[in-house]
């Protein structure tokens, strides 16, 4: 029996080694295979730019390229698209439902009223939000709701070449209806050139109408009731009929684009029009010998004197991939200092930053008083949810009131009961 029991104890020793040395073999196995990292999150950013000019697309594309580096987590797909094309695009994306993320456009209540946008307050950071411009901040909000964040301003100004109005013997810019009429006059009476350029095409045709509505006196909307048919208004529409009726203006106000006319006039075939200060870094690369001047917009006699000013914005639509994180990176980005000021002075814009607007304004005194001048501007209703419909309508305006088809006061008439119905008033 003892040598049995002596070779039972054996055993079990030898099995209870085994069974530590399994133990000790699996728990070593276990520490040294490798754990599974966590899956690495991707966020994807379309964004979709309006084309301002031939500065755009590079600026952005390498704007872009910059960010994705830093962050290779964070794709964004560009595109950027001529105004021309530009509501064609992100109107089919976003019914096939792959709206873009960002989209930089000029109107934004009608997408709000929709439901498709996202709150910017929940986006942007603090840091962001505090270097916007408050004035532009406020236009972009609905109800206490960020439903844009303004991305480029300007301010409409009356610009003229100098040598014409040397050879008609104008002194100074016209301030006023009349003047504008006489000075236009002057200048066709040289043969050189027409006199006044109208943009009533797809393009400008609401800023005409801004130009002239503001500057007698009227509006598009009051006490938020639409104001297009009011006297005041009807009689600045019907001042710029009686200016093309006299072949005052340039000779085709529904065809050339604004950017067309800037380029007649470079060429020495315009006496004057109303543009953005963009005018000032886009016409003299292209005409560097020209000499212009710049005035403000002619108002009615006895009209105090206007500022109009006009501001693109980004919106952000609901998506099934939207990722607030990356997005608030991607608009830092943007517009941090050194890359929005870059942009601005390439394209011509006024900031909508506090930071590049201080550091501009310092180093160039007409930088100052633009954005002086931006700060008490009029500008569209883009608050109105039926802004983008009444913008529609009023570009197919032009022809019909030009051509006699129309009057003055049928056309706003037309414009203001479309304008009514669409806003359920």
């Amino acid at each position: 029996m003892q040598p049995m029991a002596r070779k039972l104890r054996r055993f079990v020793a030898v099995a209870a080694a085994l069974l530590v040395m399994f133990t000790l073999a699996s728990c070593m196995k276990s520490d040294s295979e490798p754990v599974p990292s966590p899956k690495e999150k991707r966020a994807l950013i379309r964004f979709v730019a309006a084309e301002y000019s031939s500065e755009t697309k590079p600026i952005l594309e390498k704007l872009v390229k910059e960010f994705e580096l830093k962050n290779p987590l964070i794709h964004v797909e560009l595109q950027v698209a001529n105004w021309d094309i530009l509501d064609g695009i992100y109107t089919t994306m976003i019914s096939k439902n792959q709206p873009p993320d960002l989209l930089n456009t000029n109107v934004y209540a009608h997408f709000a009223k929709d439901g498709l946008l996202n709150d910017f307050k929940d986006i942007i950071s603090p840091e962001l939000e505090s270097k916007l411009q408050p004035n532009l901040l406020n236009m972009d909000q609905m109800n206490g709701t960020q439903y844009a964040i303004p991305y480029v301003a300007t301010i409409r100004q009356l610009y003229y070449n100098k040598e014409l109005f040397k050879k008609a013997g104008i002194a100074a810019p016209p301030r006023t209806w009349s003047e504008l009429m006489e000075d236009a006059r002057k200048i066709k009476a040289t043969g050189a050139a027409s006199g006044f350029g109208v943009d009533l095409t797809d393009n400008e045709t609401q800023a005409s109408l801004s130009y002239v509505f503001y500057g007698s006196g009227g509006t598009w909307i009051k006490g938020g009731q639409w104001t297009i048919n009011s006297p005041d208004n009807v009689e600045g529409l019907t001042f710029l009929k009686e200016l093309f009726d006299k072949g005052l203006t340039d000779p085709e106000p529904t065809v050339t684009t604004r950017d067309e006319k800037q380029r007649i006039l470079g060429n020495g075939e315009l006496g004057m029009m109303i543009s953005g200060n963009y005018f000032a870094s886009v016409v003299p690369k292209e005409f560097p010998d020209l000499k212009w001047g710049v005035g403000p917009i002619p108002v009615k006699d006895g009209e105090p004197p206007i500022t109009f000013g006009v501001h693109d914005v980004l919106v952000s639509f609901r998506t099934d991939h939207t990722d607030k994180e990356a997005l608030a990176k991607f608009l830092d980005f943007l517009y941090d200092d050194s890359s929005y000021e870059e942009m601005v002075k390439r394209e011509g814009f006024l900031p909508v930053t506090t930071t590049v607007g201080e550091q501009l304004a310092g180093r160039d005194e007409g930088m100052k008083q633009n954005l002086k001048a931006l700060s008490k501007a009029k500008f569209y209703p883009v608050q109105e949810p039926s802004w983008q419909a009444v913008l529609d309508y009023a570009r197919k305006m032009g022809d019909a009131v030009l051509y006699g088809h129309t009057s003055p006061q049928q056309a706003l008439d037309l414009l203001q009961q479309f304008a009514e119905s669409k806003s359920g008033r």
